[in-house]
């Protein structure tokens, strides 16, 4: 009886330690903070590393997310998820992107360029603007692209 007590507690050390290796592994990447995660983090007090490619801003009602480097840019329109404002870093709702669950007058950190902007609610529109210029309007349930430097996005109900 004690023999087999020792063999299962030898076996269950040895499926342990070599089962940990690769969730290590994993970990170590996962440490890996993408460059413009890490400027928003910098610059947005209050944002919480959720892994390499993604922080929230719990605060603010404000997520990033920026794709894995597979050399494909998204361009879903369902990116945006429903009931949320979106700001891309890309256009055609490509590369990162900020989120925001909160209708309001939402600033855009200095080291985020928006490219592209969606508006995932079902009613009202979204101003994207320079200040108070409104360089574009997205209606409720569309995405537009954008040109010009945007510094906030205004929510409208």
């Amino acid at each position: 009886m004690r023999r087999t007590t020792l063999l299962a507690a030898a076996l269950l050390g040895m499926t342990m330690t070599l089962g940990a290796a690769p969730a290590m592994a994993a970990a170590e990447d996962d440490r890996e903070v993408d460059p413009l995660v890490a400027a928003v983090l910098d610059e947005v007090p209050g944002g919480v590393l959720i892994d390499g490619r993604h922080a929230v801003w719990p605060k603010l009602d404000m997520e990033l997310t920026v794709p894995a480097a597979t050399g494909v840019a998204s361009r879903s329109v369902g990116s945006c998820t429903t009931g949320r404002i979106c700001a891309y870093s890309s256009t055609s709702l490509g590369g990162g992107a900020l989120t925001f669950g909160t209708c309001a007058v939402h600033a855009i950190p200095s080291s985020f360029t928006v490219k592209s902007a969606a508006n995932a609610r079902s009613t009202g529109s979204v101003q994207v603007r320079n200040g108070s210029t409104v360089l574009k309007t997205v209606a409720a349930g569309s995405w537009s692209n954008v040109s010009g430097t945007v510094t906030n996005l205004r929510c409208l109900l």
